[in-house]
């Protein structure tokens, strides 16, 4: 057991912020690497990392010991990669079949309409879901999915945090997945 991360983990049960920053700091790049290596982009990597260390930082108080820190940090960062690579299957084999299906002008008029109004009615959906995030996540929103901008490019141009960028766009994703995710799946 590597006693540097053991300690770490006791002060970060304990609530010492600059704890996580060092476990974070000892496992960053053996992460990255695992991510790569399961096929993960650099984003969904970096992402997934993040998430991991937001997870250990709000739940510190219910962390129970670990005798192989390193190890249980690494299964826990395998999970949620295994989880966002299949949720991005999921939803690409969704766009696939939606794009595969026969083109409209072949399709019975009864089924234009209800198709017609499915996609008006999942709109209506996505208007309600972003109408209920903050103008801050928004415009956050706004930026990282249809702009395409990296969080760092973000927090420079909001001027704040990589962090604040970054959680402010995950909970925002997470509010919208509560709100839209049953009606895709």
């Amino acid at each position: 057991m590597n006693s540097s991360l053991a300690s770490h983990w006791i002060a970060l049960k304990q609530g010492q912020r600059d704890a996580l920053f060092m476990l974070y700091n000892e496992v960053y790049f053996h992460m990255v690497r695992q991510g790569l290596r399961m096929g993960a982009d650099d984003e969904l990597t970096k992402d997934c990392i993040n998430q991991l260390f937001l997870k250990l930082w709000e739940r510190r108080e219910a962390l129970k010991p670990v005798s192989d820190v390193k190890g249980y940090l690494m299964t826990a960062f395998h999970h949620l990669v295994i989880d966002e690579l299949n949720y991005r299957k999921k939803l690409s084999q969704a766009i696939d079949r939606f794009a595969s299906e026969e083109p409209q002008n072949e399709r019975p008029y009864e089924e234009i309409l209800i198709r017609g109004q499915h996609t008006e009615a999942m709109r209506k959906r996505l208007k309600n879901a972003l109408a209920q995030l903050t103008p801050k996540q928004l415009e956050l929103i706004q930026l990282k999915f249809f702009e395409n901008r990296t969080y760092e490019e973000i927090a420079e141009s909001q001027q704040v945090t990589v962090k604040t960028a970054y959680n402010t766009i995950y909970d925002a994703v997470k509010r919208l997945r509560k709100i839209i995710a049953p009606y895709f799946f």
